[in-house]
């Protein structure tokens, strides 16, 4: 039955496949596709749609005929309400599994390069708890769920939690996370409770005002915390009485910070970062190396899995060359592979990254890595290899949206022997493969599974000069 165009009702429809941005994916008899926001490959549902697009619609289930032999009890009490953990409820056997086709996927339909093996995954040592860092946002009007509203007792709007999946002006407040290892649950917890007891205004999301409004918890192995926390307004007598609350109740916090954010965004890069207790970082190690983390420098958010992520990286390089680490942040990479290179040269537009990066070298003294600060569309170039010599191999690892065009046309004209591509997202990684494929040819693919319970995985691509 059609109630619009737009709005269409299918019945016992199988759900076929899974999409990018977690979507699911299902196909009616004459071959309508629907992209759905839950769901598993294996599912049999009711399905309205509420959007038409170009080839397909989009829509929600609203009854479930068969489930999934994919599926998997759900953990976490917040699943499909806030923004994370969308593949809670499929299998981790499967969750791999769809990762790897998707990688294959999107080299095919997007670069044009067609992968006939499976390609290898590695699982994550831990599915739960893997995470070194959270963000968090306060709010004075959090998300209410369906229950809490018919349920007509008056409730506290206070919350700090998550954004809600593709809505930024609305919080899910969250009692207890899966992703991060105690005690950042009892740390975020005591925060919000504090916050409410001495009457501190949370954060309004439209009108931009409120003194209590994001907070980051970073992690190591050896669980040494950092704090983040953003306000809204420099109230001092206020900030320092909540600060020394929080260091006096957990000791496990070595380095403590806040931020004064009156912006209307939450980004805090271009704000001053004040130190307030402890140390001005934490230090992750791996094998002989030590690793110095700040409060605005980039890690990798899973730290077991990064250490693997280095050893794949490293086993792709040839000895004794002079290797360009692009995109290299604070150059954990960098330092990984100094000990069997020739020379490291490690750029990023970051300074702050770059000189955590320098601090790092000089830490664990390493004379041959030597870093760069600037944009990497401009600063790679033939002056810069004049002073640091010709990579024979450049490895890139740039953010979600992938490389530059520019940067790309200037790795084709350096003509490196080998390319290494680091990516989490593997669309931009596979569009951007798709430009340098009549230079290169994919030699090997190893996928690492850095983020389980979500569709995101890191690839690494060896490419080799044709």
């Amino acid at each position: 039955m059609t109630k619009t165009n737009k709005n269409k009702i299918f019945k016992s429809l199988p759900i076929i496949d899974v999409g990018n941005k977690s979507k699911s994916i299902a196909k009616s008899d004459t071959g309508e596709i629907v992209f759905l926001d839950s769901g598993v490959p294996g599912d049999i549902v009711d399905v309205e749609t509420y959007k038409k697009k170009k080839g397909f619609f989009i829509g929600n289930i609203t009854k479930f005929h068969k489930y999934s032999k994919k599926r998997t009890q759900v953990k976490c009490d917040h699943f499909g309400v806030c923004g994370g953990c969308k593949w809670q409820d499929i299998d981790y056997k499967y969750q791999l599994e769809f990762k790897s086709n998707l990688i294959k996927k999107n080299l095919s339909k997007i670069a044009g390069i067609e992968i006939d093996y499976e390609i290898p995954i590695i699982k994550s040592i831990d599915q739960y708890y893997y995470r070194n860092k959270l963000e968090f946002s306060f709010s004075n009007q959090k998300w209410l769920t369906k229950k809490e509203i018919k349920s007509g007792v008056e409730i506290n709007r206070n919350g700090l939690g998550f954004h809600k999946a593709e809505m930024w002006n609305k919080i899910v407040d969250i009692n207890k996370c899966h992703l991060q290892k105690e005690p950042s649950n009892k740390i975020r917890n005591h925060i919000k409770n504090y916050c409410i007891k001495n009457n501190l205004d949370f954060f309004d999301h439209r009108k931009k005002t409120g003194l209590v409004r994001g907070l980051i918890i970073r992690s190591t192995l050896k669980n040494d915390f950092m704090l983040i926390i953003q306000f809204c307004r420099n109230e001092k007598k206020t900030i320092n009485k909540f600060l020394t609350n929080i260091k006096n109740n957990f000791p496990e916090i070595k380095s403590l910070f806040y931020v004064i954010n009156p912006k209307q965004n939450d980004t805090f890069f271009d704000l001053k970062v004040i130190h307030f207790y402890g140390k001005t970082f934490i230090s992750e190690k791996m094998e002989d190396l030590s690793f110095k983390i700040s409060a605005k420098t980039f890690y990798q958010t899973n730290s077991k899995q990064a250490y693997t992520l280095y050893k794949i990286v490293r086993d792709y390089i040839n000895p004794n060359k002079i290797v360009y680490d692009l995109y290299s942040g604070t150059g954990t990479i960098a330092l990984f592979i100094s000990k069997i290179s020739h020379k490291v040269i490690g750029i990023d537009i970051s300074i702050e990254s770059i000189n955590i990066a320098k601090e790092n070298a000089k830490l664990n003294t390493l004379q041959n890595v030597i870093f760069e600060s600037g944009d990497i569309k401009e600063l790679l170039n033939e002056e810069l290899m004049k002073i640091h010599g010709k990579p024979s191999i450049i490895i890139t690892d740039p953010p979600r949206e992938g490389m530059h065009l520019k940067v790309i046309q200037e790795i084709i004209k350096i003509k490196p022997n080998k390319i290494i591509y680091i990516s989490c997202n593997s669309a931009t990684q596979a569009r951007d493969i798709g430009l340098i494929k009549d230079y290169y040819k994919i030699s090997k693919i190893k996928a690492i599974d850095m983020f389980p319970q979500t569709n995101h995985v890191e690839n690494v691509v060896l490419l080799e000069k044709k």
